[in-house]
């Protein structure tokens, strides 16, 4: 899958993937992240969590489907990396608005 295919916003989430600061420009203000059975509400907590989890992991995220369901946009990756079970195939559900993610949750 091309990353041109995605929605914009969703792009710059993946081509983001290692840089928290550019992350950050990817949410709304008051978004929610949902990955690894934790919530992070707002930019900071999610920008902090990517930073510790790209340093712990140093993961590279390749998407190769996009699907749409009842208001979301769910892409579908191989995330390659430095953790148990690596490579391994997640689902990636992004609620987007006004041209930011306003949600997104990271399931297996």
């Amino acid at each position: 899958m091309h990353p041109s295919t995605l929605p914009e916003p969703i792009a710059a989430y993946f081509a983001a993937e290692h840089n928290p600061e550019a992350l950050g420009c990817c949410f709304t203000p008051q978004a929610v992240m949902k990955d690894d059975g934790h919530t992070y509400t707002g930019v900071e907590a999610i920008t902090a969590f990517m930073a510790e989890a790209s340093a712990k992991y140093s993961a590279t995220t390749v998407p190769f489907a996009l699907a749409s369901e009842g208001g979301l946009q769910i892409v579908h990756a191989k995330v390659t990396g430095n953790f148990p079970g690596s490579p391994i195939n997640l689902s990636y559900r992004f609620r987007l608005e006004r041209g930011l993610i306003s949600l997104l949750e990271v399931t297996a």
